[in-house]
């Protein structure tokens, strides 16, 4: 079965060669940008990106033709500025493409682009152009524009600076310019929304040899009955952007490992993880994007997938918006144990549940108990703990004669067939009842809730083996439901939840050319969809069970394309669906391939976790450095000696604790 998986590997491994031809970017050596090549081969290039702040987030639509000339369309989405109806997808969204050097005159004549140089994104968006003025075709000036969202305000920003190479000075002309709309009343739930462009410090200058002439634009949106047009300082809000790329992103939890490439990519999803929340008026809210989810919350993108993960980032604003997450779906605790909703909208104040249960409250018990672990904030537990035991006796109570959980559909919300029971919610139902029963101990419960919660694991555990396990298209692996006689991509589950019986078949399954596809595992067998979170959800279960080297081969590839090839630098949500949009949940997933496959980090305490280090064969060191979950800011190192055995180092509070451990071997760390 082994050598199985080594030749879906392989084949793999070709694929992805030949689609090395398609690198579009260069990565830098601090691996915290990355540059597009501007050669031929890779123009014309377009791409989107999506970023996002506190109250805006931007989708670029972004172009550098054949020619050289760069252009940009500007999808601005105010996620607290809401539409009638006010459902899911009512947040305002505005498009602009204001040719903004075309308003600039260079000595009374519009300046006529030649080429571009550079376009670099590192968390924000930079395009570096040359500019001729008159019939001459020689460069007069070289443009800089930088794109960002603001960190707290309404509003995406814009720097451009003018440098004078022409040898001569040159009079530039920066013009007064506001583009202005009102949308009708009758279609905002506050009236009438001003959306604007302005261009802030006009004026003309003269410009000598060398010299930088600078300005910036703004675009906005508010109330127009009782809110009035910012001017910010843009040049303070790229600095407070930068501060928390610094801070959050390039200081706290570090990934080093031989590969830069996954380095990079880690790095990037941190970036598209955290800037994704909201400031709504029901607080915090993560937003998983993509022009349609705003200011509300899913059981799956942010109690099952991301809120786990901030806890290692110790990024505040992550933290808080996860607790408030959890918060905001405990209010639908009921004595009749009626299904929780899927989905909470519209800043708080209504829901969505068109799906029916989709194995919510097993999302949420999942997520919940190890974000409360690994947070080490027991006042947020002591608040919470009374709905994870909500959700799991929810649970209990959906348990078929077979003993697996019972729902509706799964998180694809009936895209796909899930049966009356299927393998995702079972899965997510077991990873819950072990963590509760950490959570148990944690919280100071009788011994005997700790261990009722992990019986309840075990024969759920067995549960699964007898009603999932199965041959399905050749391969001893899992039905995904019921009835169901085509391999799906959920069946990585058991792997990611130590659940490893069948992992050998389960991954030749993932890998064979019946799944994988260079974009990544398809949904089912014979259809053309993927979705990125079932393939990193297949990534960080090939680690958690061992199979390092094949995760690895899987890792590389994925990465690389993500970040270097034609659309960077995120995970994506799917396709056909959305058009590979940059939702954030996936970018977190991204994330915990490395906590929790290659590292091995779970939960156990509110101070302690077990580490179960996956360092692949051809790897001789790696760390995750800034670490700040449980209380504490500490590193992990993991360095193979000649023997073959792993040192590992956890050094907190200027301590110092080593443990020569087996690849795969576990150990429990207490941080006291």
């Amino acid at each position: 079965m082994k050598k199985r998986i080594i030749t879906a590997l392989m084949a793999f491994a070709v694929m992805a060669s030949a689609a090395s031809a398609q690198t579009c970017w260069n990565l830098a050596e601090d691996g915290c940008s990355i540059s597009l090549k501007i050669e031929e081969g890779v123009l014309p290039y377009s791409d989107h990106i999506e970023m996002s702040g506190e109250q805006v987030s931007s989708v670029l639509r972004w172009n550098v033709g054949r020619d050289g000339t760069f252009s940009v369309e500007r999808s601005l989405v105010s996620p607290m500025l809401r539409r009638i109806p006010n459902n899911t997808h009512a947040s305002l969204m505005y498009r602009m493409d204001p040719d903004i050097m075309s308003m600039v005159g260079i000595n009374s004549l519009v300046p006529r682009q030649t080429s571009t140089t550079e376009v670099t994104i590192d968390g924000t968006f930079r395009a570096v152009g040359e500019y001729s003025v008159g019939r001459s075709d020689t460069p007069a000036v070289e443009v800089t524009t930088t794109i960002f969202p603001s960190t707290t305000l309404p509003m995406l920003c814009e720097t451009y600076s003018i440098r004078n190479k022409s040898g001569k000075p040159l009079t530039i002309m920066v013009p007064e310019y506001s583009q202005k709309v009102t949308t009708p009343a009758s279609a905002g739930v506050d009236g009438s929304y001003i959306i604007r462009a302005d261009i802030l410090n006009a004026g003309t200058t003269v410009a000598a040899p060398g010299e930088t002439v600078r300005f910036e634009v703004a675009f906005q949106a508010y109330r127009a009955s009782t809110e009035e047009m910012t001017v910010p300082d843009v040049v303070a809000e790229l600095a407070a952007r930068k501060e928390f790329l610094s801070k959050w992103i390039d200081s706290s939890l570090v990934l080093e490992t031989p590969e830069d490439e996954i380095d990079a990519e880690f790095r990037f999803a941190k970036v598209r993880a955290s800037e994704s929340i909201y400031r709504t008026k029901g607080g915090l809210m993560h937003g998983p994007g993509g022009e349609s989810y705003y200011a509300a919350l899913w059981c799956n993108d942010e109690c099952e997938y991301v809120s786990p993960f901030y806890p290692y980032l110790g990024y505040p604003t992550g933290n808080e918006s996860a607790v408030n997450c959890y918060r905001h779906y405990a209010r639908f605790m009921n004595d009749g144990y009626e299904p929780i909703p899927s989905s909470i909208i519209a800043e708080g104040i209504d829901i969505w549940n068109g799906a029916g249960d989709r194995g919510d409250a097993v999302m949420v018990a999942h997520g919940a108990s190890r974000f409360l672990l690994a947070s080490g904030d027991r006042k947020a537990a002591e608040e919470l703990w009374p709905f994870v035991k909500w959700c799991l006796e929810y649970c209990r109570l959906q348990l078929n004669e077979q003993g697996v959980p019972k729902s509706d559909s799964d998180e694809l919300e009936g895209r796909f067939p899930a049966g009356d029971a299927n393998l995702s919610t079972a899965c997510l139902y077991y990873d819950g009842l072990v963590s509760a029963s950490y959570l148990a101990t944690a919280m100071g419960e009788p011994a005997s809730v700790g261990k009722s919660y992990m019986k309840q694991a075990l024969a759920l555990r067995k549960a699964i083996g007898n009603y999932f396990e199965a041959n399905v298209s050749g391969f001893d692996t899992y039905r995904y439901y019921d009835g169901n006689d085509v391999l799906r991509s959920w069946i990585c589950l058991p792997l990611c939840f130590g659940i490893d019986d069948r992992a050998e078949g389960t991954l030749a399954a993932l890998f064979s050319d019946k799944m994988m596809t260079r974009d990544g595992i398809l949904t089912q067998q014979g259809s053309t969809t993927f979705w990125d979170r079932s393939t990193l959800y297949t990534l960080r279960g090939a680690f958690a069970a061992g199979h390092s080297d094949e995760a690895l081969e899987q890792l590389l590839p994925y990465s690389h394309r993500r970040l270097l090839e034609t659309h960077v630098p995120y995970p994506i949500e799917a396709w056909p669906e959305g058009s590979q949009r940059h939702l954030s949940g996936e970018s977190g997933l991204y994330c915990r391939v490395i906590t929790e496959g290659l590292f091995g980090i779970r939960p156990t305490g509110f101070d302690s976790f077990d580490l179960k280090v996956q360092m692949p064969s051809a790897w001789d060191r790696m760390a995750l450095r800034s670490i700040k979950a449980f209380g504490k800011s500490f590193d992990i190192e993991a360095e193979r000696n000649d023997k073959g055995k792993i040192k590992v180092t956890v050094s907190y509070d200027g301590r110092k604790k080593e443990v020569l451990l087996a690849c795969g071997q576990k150990t429990n760390i207490r941080l006291k």
